[in-house]
This record gives C-alpha cells, structure tokens and sequence, in this order.
C-alpha cells in the first residue's frame, strides 16, 4: 500500500509517521516552497485524546523525547479585568499537555519523505482504483490513497466535496509570542485566563521546556534536530468584527486596544518578536454531505476547522491521523478492505469533526463579544 499526504501539518505529518512506523509507505506533498517557509511556532494544549494520539503515531524509542519537551499544564479560567484584577471565571479549570507548534512539527518530520513546493491542482482515480495526484510544479504521484491534510483552503476538498466551503466568522486576531523573561513574572495568573478589554480579550500561554528542546533531543534521540528556542509566553488578541486594521502592524493593533491597560501587559506586547506576530482571520469548515466512497479522504482542517477558542483544532487532526492509521494498517494487513477502512474512518471522524466544530463556535462569543456561532 502506498498513501499521499498532501499537506504538511501536524495531523499529516503524525498520519505519515504512524504509516511509516507500521512498514506502509507514505510522501507528503506540501505546497510551501520550504518546510520553514511560515512560522508555525506557537504553544497548543493537547488534552489526553491528542496527545496519546500523536504519541501512538510516533515511534516508541522518541517517546522519552517527546515527554522531555512537552509541560503539564492548568488553568484556573479566570476572567481579569485590563489592570489584572479577577471579575469572573470562564469555567471549569482546565488541565493538559503543553507543546510548541514548531518543535512538535520537526520532530513529525524526522525520517520522511516531504516533497515542498508541491500545489495539488488536481487528481484522477484511475480504472485500477488507484488515484493519481497532480501537481503545478512537479511530476504526478500515484497512491493507493489521497488524504487531503492541507488545511482551511483544502485544494483536496476543492474536488472531492466543493459544496464543503469555509465559513468566515468575521472575528479577527493578532497572535505572536514575547521571550519569557524575570519581566513578566507578574503575569502569572494571567496564563490560560481572559483578560477583558473594551471590546477585545487577551489570552496569554506560557510555553516552559523541561528541557530546551535542542539539547533535549542531542541526548535523548541524536537522529532528531529541534529548533533552538527558549521559553516564551504566547499572546492573542481577539478583535471584535469590522473597522480597518490593514495600516498597522500586527502589534501596534494590539497595542492601540491597550491604552490603559497594565504597564507589564503592554511591555509584554512591545518586546514581542515582530517576525512571529500576525493578524488572522477566523474561519470554519463544518463537514457537509459525505462524498462517494473512494480513494481520497480528508483530514483535519481541511474537513472540520475549528475556531481556536474551541482549544480542540489540533487535537482533531491528531485524533484523526492515528483513526486512520489503524484502519490502514488493518486494511494493509489484509483484515479488512481499503475502501472499508476508509469508510469506517470517514464515518467516526465525521461524527466528532462536527461536534468539534460546533463545540468551539459556542464558546467564542465568550471571547468575542456580539460573535454568533453560526
């Protein structure tokens, strides 16, 4: 059996590992014209599904690895006030496995074939059943399988389900991240809280190694390279809809929402990296009608993005990129048929895909005041 992943993400990257591991071959094709072409460094929480989840698609000998860069984490939820006073709770304290975005990506990467500079802009299943993708740049590829992993604008999804379309909330946010230093020890309380400004919320994340993920990986596992970085605290704002914001720098929209705000909260902002800080727009992808059964599936956001106040986007991708790495691993066995395998996968993923979706939409107006989940 032979997979291709188009797309380069967390959840293609875990899916290509996990077929690799069990003797399956799998390329990638990612359209970026290099693997660090974006920055796509910041903390995420895993919970319990998540990260057992990538933990199964790696190999067993990097677990001591992965355990060395990855932090437990907790919340309390509180709601501050812009000079850090509590006014309120946004729930139920919440708990989990801290990772960096960027870390997490290089050690998916170690060992597999990535083809860069690869925009899918088509595919044929051919009589044989197998499928033939093609590509602007490069030579077709021939799989016996198509998984679509290329996120938000899914070129996959543009043929195999062009009624499943993105849907713009409307809601912006300014993301970035600023070194943690002794400066910022103040702030303690106000990571994985919401501090409510006029209109905006500030989220703030600590990312602390255990052990700064180069080094760790020098002793633990030599044929792995990890990015050399250091502790950090990942800010976000999210913006209410409208007005216009493409005159300023990521930052300084952050920074024109902060005046009065407390001095370390500012600081914060001011010392953030400006190469690492963006503006993005929220959008969603609710699975529609499921396609005919076939050699092309989807995964993760190119079937079921999530609006980051859901806290559950990569956490979905992980969890259906080690679903379908087993039913391929049956399927490749000889224990069941490929289309099976895939049917069955499509079946369950759908099913938690759209209560992804919709559990993360009803809690965004809680950070956006005046958002209505759609």
């Amino acid at each position: 059996m032979r997979v291709s992943v188009v797309g380069a993400g967390l959840g293609g990257l875990a899916l290509a590992q996990g077929l690799r591991g069990a003797g399956i071959g799998a390329d990638v094709f990612e359209r970026d014209p290099g693997i660090v072409a974006r920055f796509q460094g910041y903390r995420l929480v895993l919970n319990p599904v998540g990260f057992q989840a990538v933990r199964d698609c790696l190999p067993t000998r990097w677990h001591p690895l992965l355990d060395e860069i990855v932090m437990d984490a907790s919340a309390e939820q509180l709601i501050l006030d812009p000079r850090l006073n509590e006014i309120g709770r946004l729930g139920a304290g919440r708990t989990g496995i801290v990772v960096d975005r960027q870390v997490l990506r290089h050690l998916l990467l170690t060992g597999l074939t990535v083809h860069t500079d690869a925009a899918l802009t088509g595919y044929d299943v051919r009589p044989d059943g197998t499928v033939q993708a093609r590509f602007a740049h490069r030579d077709p590829a021939t799989a016996d399988l198509l998984v679509g992993a290329d996120g938000v604008t899914s070129a996959v999804r543009g043929v195999l389900s062009p009624e499943t379309t993105p849907t713009d909330t409307g809601v912006r946010f300014v993301i970035g991240r600023t070194p943690l230093t002794d400066e910022f020890a103040g702030l303690s309380k106000a990571y994985g809280s919401k501090i409510a400004g006029d209109g905006v919320s500030l989220l703030l994340g600590a990312m602390r190694f255990r052990t700064p993920p180069k080094q760790a990986a020098e002793r633990l596992a030599p044929d792995v390279t990890l990015p050399d970085i250091g502790d950090y605290v990942r800010w976000a704002m999210i913006l209410p809809s409208g007005g216009s914001l493409e005159h300023l720098t990521p930052q300084d929209a952050v920074l024109s929402r902060m005046d009065g705000w407390h001095p370390e909260l500012r600081a914060l902002i001011e010392r953030a990296d400006p190469d690492n800080s963006t503006l993005l727009s929220i959008r969603v992808v609710k699975p529609a009608a499921r396609w005919a059964p076939g050699p092309v599936t989807l995964l993760g956001d190119a079937i079921h993005a999530t609006s980051p106040t859901g806290g559950n986007g990569a956490n979905t991708a992980l969890r259906d990129a080690d679903l379908l790495r087993r039913r391929l691993i049956e399927a490749a066995g000889g224990r069941r048929d490929l289309l099976d395998a895939v049917g069955d996968y499509e079946r369950q993923m759908f099913e938690y895909g759209a209560e992804a979706v919709r559990g993360s939409l009803e809690r965004l107006p809680a950070f956006a005041p005046g958002a209505k989940p759609s």
